[in-house]
């Protein structure tokens, strides 16, 4: 025990070095701040941010890898951003999505936010300067493309890409019954159920009554008021609503990801593995798609994504969503973009570091 008491000491007196470090640290954030702010530069980063998490990991030779590294800073990332200038940020609510979760990841738990009724609610938010970031959906590794998304990305012209990030979704078993047999009724938002159809059939829960919900987040809600209830929602659901958690990780399919994207209307400046991503409607005519790819071929860029879309109001016509390596600074993709006596149109949606 007295071993144990010495370490602690130890422990103690480097928390309390930590603590002066990352207080002088904020100092010159506050600095930094001030500058940006006269300057007009917008406060998030993320090409600087990748470039201190890329030398930290690098630097790293004791017990703290790369996974504990990023989620240690990306706090450190997010506390200093609210000291250099607080913004408040857009999500698709409500409170305890997986939007939600995916929000705090980037922007930590002291950010200020304003969960939203639809995808298309956040971008008229980040339009009318309401808020600084918007946080969406815009592709799930089963379900797909998310199209309203893609949809608002042509129509709002001056809000963009500004960084990507990928989150496993991951759902729990929040419920105040201490057995599954206790449980007499089950909320979710139907996808989130018929995504753990295994898991229920295991534990003999596919004949208890299910109530279908909105969203997984009033799933948890539903199931805080009601203690022979149990919810199938986020982790941060549970935890909003003060339901436990019976159990963790009961999706059928455990490598089920989400792609969000962070939004809003400044231009990143480029950083390392860039990634651009545009909407391309070609003319109505044989071979224009063919056309189009091939000058991406032409100027050696190399696409990572390509989707139709339907164009609304414009019966049977499309729209083609492209994800590419490159930043739009580059001569290659200015190239492209730019052409002269091109059979295409190019809306520019964002340039950000990618994360996959």
């Amino acid at each position: 025990m007295n071993k144990i008491n010495e370490y602690r000491r130890e422990i103690d007196k480097i928390d309390d070095e930590i603590l002066r470090l990352l207080n002088e640290r904020m100092e010159f954030v506050k600095e930094i701040g001030i500058l940006k702010h006269t300057s007009d530069t917008t406060i998030y980063r993320p090409e600087r941010e990748k470039e201190i998490l890329d030398r930290l990991k690098k630097l790293s030779s004791g017990r703290l890898k790369g996974g504990a590294i990023e989620a240690i800073y990306s706090e450190i990332f997010a506390v200093s951003r609210n000291i250099e200038l607080p913004e408040k940020i857009a999500f698709l609510g409500p409170e305890g999505t997986y939007s939600h979760q995916a929000a705090q990841s980037r922007f930590g738990a002291q950010g200020s936010y304003l969960a939203l009724n639809t995808i298309e609610a956040v971008f008229q938010v980040l339009t009318n300067k309401e808020a600084k970031y918007g946080v969406v959906p815009i592709e799930n590794n089963t379900e797909g493309v998310v199209g309203i998304t893609l949809d608002c990305l042509g129509k709002y012209e001056d809000i963009k890409i500004a960084a990507e990030l990928y989150m496993d979704i991951h759902h729990s078993f929040a419920t105040f019954a201490e057995d599954v047999k206790d449980v007499k009724v089950i909320y979710s938002h139907p996808q989130g159920y018929n995504q753990c159809r295994q898991f229920l059939d295991t534990h003999l829960l596919n004949n208890i009554e299910f109530i279908p919900t909105k969203s997984t987040s009033q799933a948890a809600k539903m199931a805080s008021e009601d203690k022979s209830a149990a919810a199938i929602c986020s982790y941060i659901a549970a935890k909003l609503y003060k339901v436990p958690t019976l159990f963790n990780k009961i999706e059928d399919n455990l490598a089920n990801r989400t792609r969000f994207v962070i939004l809003s209307d400044f231009k990143n400046a480029k950083g390392t593995k860039n990634k651009t991503s545009v909407l391309a409607k070609t003319y109505d005519k044989p071979g224009g798609l063919l056309a189009l790819l091939q000058l991406f071929n032409d100027a050696k860029i190399n696409l990572t994504k390509l989707e139709s879309r339907p164009i609304r109001g414009r019966d049977f016509k499309r729209v083609f969503y492209l994800d590419f390596e490159g930043h739009i600074d580059d001569e290659n993709v200015q190239g492209v973009l730019s052409g002269k006596g091109k059979n295409y149109d190019i809306i520019w949606l964002g340039s950000y570091i990618s994360e996959d």
